[in-house]
């Protein structure tokens, strides 16, 4: 019983929710391009330990993003 009031309370949110959606239909490539390199990021720092480990760590961190980036570039403009 408690579950389907919060779920009812819920459902306004949701609403709202989608009705911004249309307001963030042009930003959304950006958006989303921001939330790519966040999770990049995470992958770099996070789940490849060798890479965040010693003094300079950021030094791998950038070096993955630069080669991604380079090989991305490399594939639009050979692709």
């Amino acid at each position: 019983m408690l579950q389907n009031n919060l779920l009812g309370i819920l459902i306004p949110f949701a609403g709202i929710t989608l009705a911004a959606a249309d307001f963030f239909i042009g930003a959304m490539p950006y958006l989303l391009s921001f939330a790519a390199g966040a999770m990049l990021y995470v992958v770099a720092e996070e789940l490849i330990p060798e890479m965040s480990e010693g003094e300079h760590s950021d030094i791998g961190v950038l070096s993955f993003a630069f080669g991604f980036t380079l090989m991305m570039a490399l594939d639009v403009a050979l692709g």
